[in-house]
């Protein structure tokens, strides 16, 4: 038997959820039951305000990396913003 739960939120977090939600083909209860049900079956919940890095962040990481490890697009160290700026208009 199925039940309606109300829960309150804000306009903007439930239109943002729904957009997310169909684009991924779901609707929003589909999210909201999975959710219910992972909390059940874990038996917690995890409320977290540590840094987590999106996956556009990691890919830029990882290029960044890669040029460091090839030393490429690494300009050398300045002293003085002139020196800098010289550098600059010489590119």
């Amino acid at each position: 038997m199925k039940v309606i739960v109300n829960i309150k939120t804000e306009k903007e977090i439930k239109e943002n959820a729904q957009k997310l939600a169909k684009e991924l083909g779901v609707s929003l209860s589909d999210v909201l039951n999975a959710s219910l049900r992972n909390f059940i079956r874990m038996r917690e919940v995890r409320f977290s305000n540590s840094f987590r890095m999106t996956k556009e962040l990691e890919d830029l990481l990882m290029k960044v990396e890669k040029d460091i490890k090839n030393k490429k697009n690494i300009s050398k160290g300045f002293s003085s913003f002139s020196e800098a700026d010289k550098y600059l208009d010489s590119l």
